[in-house]
């Protein structure tokens, strides 16, 4: 599935994932291929986003955390996330 995560400042990343863990509302949430269509709110947290491989750009790498070659992790004060058609949209702050 396609995972696109969107500051007000910038495209953070984009890009072909395997899985997203989401720190939701009531509770931390995960993401697979083919999950049902889906929006919620997103409270402080960690996005934890797992990939066969990550291409994030040199001016925000610094906002996340390598856990391993594929694993990563974003810190966020709060957001909203979108997923439909395997695409699934993240706004954070």
């Amino acid at each position: 599935m396609i995972l696109e995560i969107v500051s007000p400042e910038a495209t953070l990343f984009k890009g072909e994932v395997t899985s997203v863990t989401l720190p939701g509302e009531v509770g931390s949430f995960q993401i697979l291929n083919n999950h049902a269509p889906i929006v919620s709110v997103l409270k402080h947290g960690v996005v934890k986003i797992e990939a066969a491989s990550f291409d994030i750009k040199k001016e925000v790498e610094d906002k996340f955390t390598k856990v391993n070659d594929q694993n990563y992790t974003l810190a966020i004060k709060s957001g909203t996330i979108e997923l439909k058609d395997n695409k699934v949209i993240v706004l954070v702050d």
